[in-house]
């Protein structure tokens, strides 16, 4: 029998907190802001993408601290039991000084009005935290998450080079007081539920991930909220109620990846961060697409299984997945079952998902030798956003130049993430040449009817489709590449 308490507990700073009442659509941001007066922390956009209310949240991984960027804006109260929120109005240098990235930034000119600043100095604290010497390319991408419209970014990238020359981590409070924090949290972490609240106010904290299991068994109609990416926006852009919530990003259970010599078995909870070295060595054609998954607070929040089992049709990771073979594994209380991908997303909004079943895993084959495999991300910024389509084509060529397998899939073409089996029916047992390829694209018309929205209009989305299959055919032959050097 699982003990359950009713209390939240973390450490806000460096001041332990306890909360028995909180509603399940309690944002961080409000919290910080209207309950404890620590206003450094901004509300820009209310839905993840500017980057001005950027904290850094500290979690146990293997006894050690691990803080990740996040946008305190569409993170809920209710998911930080047993870790460390550490604010901008914690930063503090020695003997009072202003601490090494807020001097950088100073003295670089890196601020302005100021109202982004908090958070880029955030950003730039949690970057620092694990790699003091940063590149220019590695401190571009600790900043896509953040937007600053007075300095135009060349000042604040002056900075964070130089942020290792005011002092070094070691020094920091983090630094030093990482044991104190550490033994901290893990007294929280006492192997039991949190449950807080009643009826459509109720917030469930599992103790484990059977302990989920059998809650969510016995609650179907909670909803489960692992890194609130989605959902936060639900709240803050839509005003719609959440609750009951069922909070497991803390499981680390879920955030468990297993591999082998012939697949990935990626569990739900594992963030996108989390991911990004095991899909850099296991699936290097997916590396680019990773760099342009939203920011690098929205990358440490979101997960893999929060992307697939929402059901979303624009979602970045389906498309990939299902163009590997990937499966899922469906969990309801004790029993499991497993499904392809492509067979879990049924219409617009609506999955293979009984109630109270979740997708506990996703495990996606290794790319078989001799197999060519791509997949193109089109949206109107190049980075932080959603994509207008999303395309993965993987093909096998024999010796003999003739098609012997082709996989296509589509994300922003459809209802659903959906394959273009007409297409592929066009290529297989064909000479793969551009002949080929151009009259196989009008079949991209029997496989999607797409819809004209905010993001791109249907014959766009319907010509980039085809288009992108003529590139993947430049990228596979080597012509790709000798055009963009003609080109630049």
């Amino acid at each position: 029998m699982v003990e359950v308490s009713n209390a939240i507990r973390f450490l806000l700073n460096g001041k332990e907190i306890t909360l028995t009442d909180v509603a399940p659509d309690l944002t961080l941001l409000d919290w910080l802001r209207l309950e404890r007066r620590l206003r450094g922390s901004k509300e820009g956009c209310a839905e993840g993408d500017c980057g001005a209310c950027t904290v850094l949240v500290g979690r146990l991984v293997d006894d050690e601290i691990i803080y990740d960027s996040v946008t305190a804006c569409i993170r809920f109260v209710g998911s930080l039991h047993g870790t460390h929120i550490v604010t901008v109005e914690h930063l503090r240098g020695e003997n009072g000084n202003l601490h090494p990235v807020q001097q950088a930034m100073v003295d670089h000119h890196g601020s302005q009005c100021g109202f982004c600043t908090p958070g880029i100095v955030m950003s730039l604290y949690g970057l620092w935290m694990r790699n003091p010497d940063p590149s220019r390319a590695v401190i571009e991408k600790a900043l896509q998450g953040n937007l600053c419209r007075c300095t135009g970014y060349a000042p604040i990238i002056r900075a964070a080079e130089s942020m290792s020359s005011y002092g070094k981590p070691q020094g920091d409070p983090l630094w030093v007081e990482r044991i104190t924090v550490r033994d901290t949290l893990k007294a929280m972490q006492d192997g039991r539920r949190v449950e807080i609240g009643g009826g459509d106010q109720r917030i469930i904290i599992p103790a484990s991930l059977d302990d989920f299991a059998a809650v969510y068994e016995a609650n179907p109609d909670a909803r489960i909220v692992a890194g609130s990416t989605d959902v936060g926006l639900w709240v803050t852009k839509f005003m719609r109620k959440i609750g009951p919530v069922i909070f497991i990003g803390h499981l680390q259970e879920l955030r468990r990846i297993a591999d082998n010599d012939s697949e990935v078995r990626f569990y739900a909870g594992v963030s996108y961060s989390d991911a990004q070295s095991v899909i850099a060595a296991s699936f290097p054609e997916l590396a680019e697409l990773w760099d342009r998954i939203a920011g690098e607070q929205i990358r440490n929040m979101g997960t893999i299984g929060g992307n697939i089992a929402n059901g979303s049709p624009i979602g970045d990771t389906p498309p990939p997945f299902i163009a590997l073979g990937a499966k899922l594994d469906l969990r309801r209380g004790e029993h499991r079952r497993e499904i392809k991908l492509e067979d879990y997303f049924l219409a617009y909004g609506k999955q293979d998902r009984q109630p109270g079943e979740f997708v506990e895993s996703v495990t996606i084959p290794l790319l078989p030798a001799g197999e060519k495999f791509a997949t193109y991300k089109i949206s109107k910024r190049r980075e932080e956003d959603i994509s207008a389509l999303c395309g993965s084509f993987r093909i096998f060529v024999n010796d003999a130049g003739t098609v012997g397998m082709a996989r296509i899939a589509f994300g922003g073409m459809a209802a659903t993430p959906k394959r273009a089996k007409a297409v592929e029916a066009a290529l297989v047992g064909q000479p793969w040449t551009m002949e080929t390829v151009e009259a196989a694209i009008s079949k991209f018309a029997e496989d999607f009817q797409p819809i004209s929205d905010m993001r791109a209009s249907a014959q766009y989305r319907l010509l980039t489709a085809q288009n992108l299959l003529k590139r993947f055919y430049l990228d596979t032959t080597g012509q790709g590449e000798r055009l963009s050097r003609k080109v630049a």
